[in-house]
C-alpha cells in the first residue's frame, strides 16, 4: 500500500509500474470531501497554528514542522476558494502475483525501488493481506483497516499525476493489429492511413536476416489485403510467391525463362493525372535514371546526348513532346481519343540504333548489346502485362544479383503510374531490398525517383515500404543523404534485431536513445523496436494459427519463405 507522496508531482506516479511487464493489479479509490467543511476546518486550523507561531519560543524543535503545516493549510484553502478546487482523499493499493516466493519477493524489491523512485513510500501490508486483496477487486471496497495508514488529501489538480490509463502502447480506432507490447502486453494497433495523426503512411522495416521482418511484411500485406487496399510488392529473393497465390494475386515474373515483358520505352496513360501534361518529358527524365543504372554514372554532357537520342528514337514512332501526339489518329471524336498501345512505343532496339549512327554514343550502343542480342533481349519486347490486381508481386529473382536493379526499377516505375491514377484509392509499394535502388551500386537518379515516391505518395492516398537489412549500403550513397531522406520520411519505423556494427550506423540517422541501442541488439526473432510518430515501444509481432499456415506456406518450405 503507497502510504505517502511528495509535496508536490511533476510526473504520471503510476506510468512506470504499469509498463513494467510484473504481473500485478493497481486500485485506486478517490473520496471527495466537502470543501465548504473543508474550509471551515482549515481556517480554525490556520487560526490556531498561526497564533501558536506567533507565541512560540523559535528555536522549538517543531517549529518548521508547523510552519510548513501551516503554509500548506492556506495553499490548500486558497485553491478551494480562488481556483474552484476539490479535495479528495487518496488511497492506492497494489497486488503483485508471482508463480513462487523467490520470484514474488523479486518483484516486490522491483515495484519498491520504482515507487521509491518516483516519490511513493509504499509499506507491505503484513497482516493484512486480504484486505489489501479485497481492495483490489473490482467490487469497489476499500477496507476501513488500510484507510487510515493509506489516506493522503490531494487536490484536483493533483489527481492527473494518478491518472492510470497511461502507456506507450498504440490503440488507432481503424488501425490493423501489430502484436503486443514487450513491457506491459497491451495491444498495438495502427493506422498508418490516418492523415490525422501522421505525416504520412510510409513504413521503414531494418532487421538482420532471421529477425522477422519479411513476417512481418508479409503480415501486413495479408491484413491489408483484407481490408481491400491495393499492393504493389517489389520481390528480389522470390519470398512473396506463395503468400500471391494464397491471396489470388497477381505474380509476375521477367527473366530469360518467362514470355512477362515489360518495355522500358513504353509511356503509359496513367503515368501523368487527369490535367497535367508532358508524356515525354516526364518519360525521359526516368530513362536518364534508369540508364544511368546500365551506362555507369554519366556527365551532363552524356546525358544531354542520351536525352538527343531518345527524343530521336521517339520521333521515329511519331512521338514528340506535344501530348496530342501520344494519342491514335484517325479515330473518331465522337468515341474520345485512344492513348497509342504497346506496340505503338519504341523498343531498346530503336535506341540501339540510333546510337550506332553518332560516334559520340556508340559507347552506349556497346554497353546495350546484352540488353538487345545477348542475356537481358527479354528488355527488348514489347509491353504484355496487366496491373488490374489489388496484389501485384513482381518477381525479379531470375535476373542474377547483378542486373536485379533494372527489373527493380522499371517495376516500380510502373508501380507508381498505377499509384497515381486514382489519389481516393488506398494503395502501397513494397520495395524489398531497396538498398540496391538507393545504395552505392545505384545513382543520384534512381535514389532521387524513390526518394520522390516516399515524400509525394501520401498526396495519391499511398504508402511505400522500406525492407532491408543492409543498413550499412542503404546509407552508403552520397554520404547517406538518400537513406536518411526516406527514413526521415517514414512515419512508423520498424527495427528488428541488428547487429552492433550496423546499430552504431544506424544511430547516425536515427534518433536513438542509448537504452533503445541495447533493446535492438537483444531483439529476440519476431521483436521489434516502433517508433510510430512520437512513440518509440517495444513490440512483439503476433498473428493467429490461421494467418502462420498462410504466410509460411507448405510447411517443408517454411524455413526458405519466412526471413
Amino acid at each position: 500500500m503507497v502510504v505517502n507522496y511528495y509535496r508536490e508531482q511533476t510526473d504520471i506516479l503510476l506510468k512506470s509500474l504499469i509498463e513494467t511487464n510484473i504481473n500485478m493489479n493497481i486500485s485506486i479509490f478517490y473520496e471527495k470531501k466537502d470543501s465548504y467543511k473543508t474550509i471551515k476546518d482549515l481556517t480554525y486550523h490556520i487560526g490556531n497554528v498561526g497564533v501558536e507561531l506567533k507565541e512560540s519560543n523559535p528555536n522549538r524543535q517543531d517549529i518548521d514542522i508547523a510552519a510548513f503545516a501551516y503554509n500548506d493549510a492556506k495553499y490548500i484553502r486558497k485553491e478551494i476558494q480562488v481556483n474552484n478546487e476539490d479535495i479528495y482523499f487518496l488511497y492506492i493499493y497494489i497486488n503483485v502475483y508471482a508463480e513462487d516466493k523467490k520470484e514474488l519477493e523479486y518483484y516486490l524489491n522491483k515495484i519498491e525501488g520504482i515507487t521509491q523512485s518516483k516519490g511513493m513510500q509504499t509499506r507491505r501490508t503484513n497482516f493484512r493481506q486480504e484486505e489489501n486483496f479485497i481492495a483490489c477487486l473490482p467490487i469497489m471496497e476499500n477496507p476501513v483497516l488500510l484507510k487510515d495508514a493509506t489516506k493522503r488529501n490531494i487536490l484536483t489538480s493533483g489527481l492527473i499525476a494518478t491518472y492510470p490509463f497511461i502507456s506507450s502502447s498504440i490503440f488507432d480506432e481503424e488501425g490493423i493489429f501489430i502484436g503486443t507490447n514487450i513491457y506491459n502486453n497491451s495491444l498495438v494497433f495502427i493506422d498508418r492511413y490516418n492523415t490525422n495523426k501522421y505525416k504520412n503512411a510510409n513504413i521503414s522495416i531494418f532487421g538482420t536476416s532471421g529477425a522477422g521482418k519479411s513476417f512481418y511484411t508479409k503480415l501486413l500485406i495479408l491484413r491489408y489485403k483484407l481490408q481491400g487496399i491495393k499492393q504493389y510488392i517489389i520481390d528480389p529473393e522470390r519470398e512473396y510467391e506463395s503468400l500471391c497465390k494464397e491471396l489470388h494475386g497477381t505474380h509476375i515474373k521477367i527473366g530469360p525463362n518467362f514470355n512477362n515483358f515489360i518495355n522500358v520505352l513504353d509511356i503509359r496513360k496513367e503515368s501523368l493525372e487527369e490535367g497535367e501534361s508532358g508524356y515525354l518529358a516526364t518519360k525521359i527524365g526516368k530513362l536518364i535514371g534508369f540508364f544511368n543504372l546500365i551506362f555507369g554514372e554519366m556527365n551532363e554532357e552524356e546525358k544531354a546526348l542520351l536525352e538527343e537520342k531518345l527524343i530521336e528514337t521517339y520521333k521515329i514512332k511519331h512521338i514528340t513532346f506535344n501530348d496530342d501526339s501520344l494519342y491514335r489518329k484517325n479515330e473518331e471524336k465522337i468515341l474520345g481519343k485512344e492513348f497509342k498501345k504497346a506496340k505503338d512505343m519504341p523498343l531498346l532496339e530503336d535506341l540501339y540504333h540510333v546510337l550506332g549512327k553518332d560516334e559520340r554514343t556508340k559507347k552506349f550502343k556497346i554497353k546495350l548489346i546484352p540488353f538487345v542480342k545477348g542475356s537481358m533481349k527479354f528488355f527488348n519486347h514489347y509491353t504484355n502485362i496487366e496491373l488490374e490486381n489489388d496484389l501485384i508481386v513482381a518477381d525479379v529473382y531470375d535476373l542474377g544479383e547483378e542486373n536485379l536493379k533494372y527489373g527493380m526499377y522499371i517495376f516500380i516505375e510502373n508501380f507508381w503510374n498505377c499509384v497515381k491514377e486514382n489519389r481516393n484509392e488506398k494503395k502501397a509499394i513494397y520495395l524489398d531490398e531497396i538498398w540496391r535502388l538507393i545504395g552505392v551500386t545505384s545513382n543520384k537518379e534512381v535514389a532521387s525517383f524513390i526518394y520522390k515516391i516516399f515524400k509525394t505518395i501520401r498526396k495519391y492516398g499511398g504508402s511505400s515500404v522500406a525492407i532491408t537489412q543492409d543498413i550499412s549500403d542503404i546509407f552508403s550513397l552520397e554520404d547517406g543523404i538518400y537513406g536518411k531522406s526516406i527514413l526521415n520520411n517514414s512515419s512508423i519505423k520498424t527495427f528488428f534485431a541488428l547487429e552492433e556494427e550496423n546499430i552504431k550506423i544506424l544511430s547516425q540517422f536515427a534518433n536513438l536513445s542509448e537504452k533503445e541501442k541495447v533493446e535492438i541488439k537483444s531483439l529476440k526473432r519476431g521483436e521489434c523496436l516502433m517508433f510510430v510518430g512520437e512513440n518509440h515501444i517495444l513490440t512483439k509481432i503476433e498473428c493467429s494459427k490461421i494467418e502462420k499456415e498462410i504466410l509460411e506456406g507448405d510447411k517443408n518450405e517454411k524455413n526458405n519463405n519466412s526471413d
